[in-house]
């Protein structure tokens, strides 16, 4: 079975100039995406989709192919995900003839991941015979909706306690780190979630995204912290 990894990786981030390049926890952000992607046992190619050629260089520095350019209207700030994944299978299979059977999607933005988080997900996506895959952690948030009129959305007057909630009513939040598409599926539905879902699920640790300077800041403390044994 051929597995394609793909980290899309524009070189226009607003938030955080730069970003994709910029050194974290003694990398490179985009590095840690590909080094994880390397070392998984399941996957046999690592493609990084890139407008920018600073990143293309970092990202062959690091051992990922970047046999492309992605075109300038799959990078712009409106431009969703998916048809770079389409591009990248589109671009392979005419290029070099090669058809992956799967195709495993990591976000350089959640660079926090567990040395074997890719080859768990494909086995936990394997296992449940599963279309597509999203990664996940535990949400225990009291969340609630609508200034003008509150509404929660838990039962406030008999509050949960976590200990007391059953497996069944655990509530999960997509965490944007590690999504797998069977290759047909997402090149039919045009999205990488379609079919039978199944959910990996990661640490809290794992699940930050790096959106903000204080996304950074925690994320770069958790890295450390990984690294160091902590």
């Amino acid at each position: 079975m051929k597995n394609l990894v793909v980290i899309p990786a524009r070189g226009g981030s607003k938030g955080i100039p730069r970003k994709n390049v910029k050194d974290i926890g003694g990398k490179p952000l985009i590095a840690w995406s590909i080094e994880h992607a390397i070392s998984a046992k399941c996957v046999d190619r690592v493609v990084v989709s890139t407008d920018c050629p600073e990143i293309a260089e970092i990202a062959k520095a690091y051992g990922a192919e970047v046999p492309f350019m992605r075109p300038a209207d799959l990078a712009n700030d409106r431009a969703p995900t998916e048809p770079s994944l389409i591009h990248a299978l589109d671009f392979l299979r005419e290029k070099d003839r090669y058809h992956p059977d799967n195709v495993v999607l990591l976000q350089a933005t959640s660079p926090v991941r567990a040395c074997d988080a890719i080859d768990n997900a494909f086995q936990e996506f394997s296992n449940r015979n599963a279309d597509s895959l999203v990664s996940v952690c535990e949400m225990w948030n009291f969340l609630w909706k609508d200034l003008d009129s509150p509404k929660a959305l838990y039962d406030f007057q008999n509050r949960p306690r976590r200990q007391d909630i059953e497996k069944k009513d655990v509530k999960f939040k997509e965490n944007g780190s590690i999504y797998i598409s069977k290759s047909n599926g997402l090149v039919r539905e045009k999205n990488r979630l379609f079919g039978k879902v199944a959910m990996y699920v990661m640490s809290e640790e794992e699940s930050f995204e790096i959106d903000t300077e204080l996304d950074w800041v925690i994320v770069e403390t958790i890295l450390k912290s990984f690294s160091s044994g902590v």
